[in-house]
């Protein structure tokens, strides 16, 4: 099953995690008061570049009936979804920027290149998901409704065609964005407010209509004799941003070591408790910066989920902070390259579209799902954590791994 109880999964004392919350409030204060003139500069930069790729492209997809145009103009405007959806949109809808006091990037009038509306991710990314983080059962991002993700979901035959369901959620991203704001798991239970989902399905269809007007109906139409080719285009654009953004959010939530837990734990969860959630429960992956830039440094997807509303352009620089806070209470810190985050989250998604009796490890000690008895089933090996008297370096979580794989 998933994790029970934290403290005791991450080999820390009640006074360890909350000196290690007292230091993740000490760097979130920081960043608060260093916000500044460089933070503006990056995001009417970010604006800029993304508004010039989307004109050039525009312009470029007039001459698309020529292959070198239409794959020049499908590119530019596949970039300029991509940061409008990763760098700006995301971000901006947590947040990010209101400090600025700038109207034009609050989150309370952003409205992204995408069919779920910004209202509608508010609660279902910014409220639902990062408030429940990886807990089973109250984050519906665990799996999105149609992927098996843990063994702490039942198993039942649909999964077994999810890898083909894996496929078509990638390459309809953000339809399937807009049908998660709709809660289609609840509604296929029967357990919904008839109203609330009748008003939502109301406010999606609305922008749906708007950006396939917009995509596919409007800008083919002004580009004349080329609007075949010019609606091929979008059409790709789209898709190119859907597998990117499918890509950056898988690799950050279900390679092995982003762990899950259980609604018990989070009913005594204190705030630095749902700090240290946060840092177990994501993943990131090793970028440079225009990896970085292009993924929304989302990259830094554990600094991103301790801290959604702070300058994405600063978690490189808490980034720094982070490991050396795992560093000091002996965690993980959860990383690698892209594709081997994706490789690892595609091998779940294949293992566990099969039941538990076909899987060689147990529920509590798996890759892709773990507890705190994990630890308990070797025998003793609990008695060997705490701090060493000898050196007074903690011998915790990080340590702990590191001998189940010895």
């Amino acid at each position: 099953m998933a994790i029970t109880d934290i403290k005791e999964y991450s080999h820390l004392t009640d006074a360890d995690v909350e000196a290690l919350g007292a230091e993740l409030d000490a760097i979130r204060a920081d960043i608060e008061e260093s916000r500044g003139a460089r933070d503006a500069r990056y995001i009417d930069r970010t604006i800029k570049l993304q508004r010039s790729l989307a004109i050039a492209g525009r312009i470029v997809l007039f001459g698309s009936r020529k292959r070198p145009a239409w794959i020049l103009g499908t590119a530019l405007m596949g970039a300029a979804k991509i940061i409008e959806n990763m760098e700006l949109g995301h971000n901006v809808i947590h947040g990010q920027w209101d400090w600025m006091n700038d109207p034009e990037i609050h989150s309370s009038n952003w409205e992204w290149d995408n069919t779920c509306p910004s209202s509608g991710w508010k609660h279902s990314h910014n409220y639902v998901h990062h408030k429940f983080t990886n807990i089973v059962g109250l984050d519906s991002d665990v799996g999105y409704g149609i992927l098996r993700m843990t063994r702490d979901q039942k198993w039942s035959p649909v999964y077994l065609a999810q890898p083909f369901y894996n496929v078509l959620l990638a390459l309809l991203f953000e339809w399937g964005v807009a049908l998660h704001h709709l809660d289609v798991e609840s509604i296929r239970r029967g357990d919904y407010n008839r109203a609330e989902t009748l008003r939502n399905a109301k406010e999606v269809g609305r922008k749906i209509a708007r950006q396939v007007g917009k995509d596919y109906v409007v800008f083919p139409a002004l580009t004349g004799p080329a609007w075949k080719s010019t609606l091929t285009a979008n059409i790709t654009a789209n898709v190119i941003r859907n597998l990117w953004a499918y890509g950056v959010i898988f690799c950050g939530h279900f390679p092995d070591g982003a762990e899950k837990f259980t609604k018990e734990e989070f009913e005594k969860e204190t705030k630095a408790e749902w700090y240290l959630r946060q840092m177990l429960g994501s993943a990131n992956f090793n970028a440079g910066p225009v990896l970085a830039f292009m993924s929304g440094n989302l990259c830094y997807q554990i600094e991103h989920h301790a801290f959604p509303d702070l300058p994405s352009n600063r978690y490189a620089e808490i980034g720094v902070k982070m490991r050396e806070l795992c560093d000091k209470y002996d965690l993980p810190y959860t990383t690698g390259s892209l594709p081997h985050q994706y490789g690892l989250t595609l091998r779940t998604i294949f293992k566990l579209a099969l039941p538990n009796r076909f899987l060689s490890a147990s529920a509590d000690d798996a890759p892709e799902t773990a507890s705190e008895l994990r630890f308990r089933i070797r025998g003793g090996m609990k008695e060997v954590f705490g701090v060493d008297p000898a050196t007074g370096k903690r011998r915790g979580l990080r340590t702990a791994l590191a001998m189940i794989r010895n």
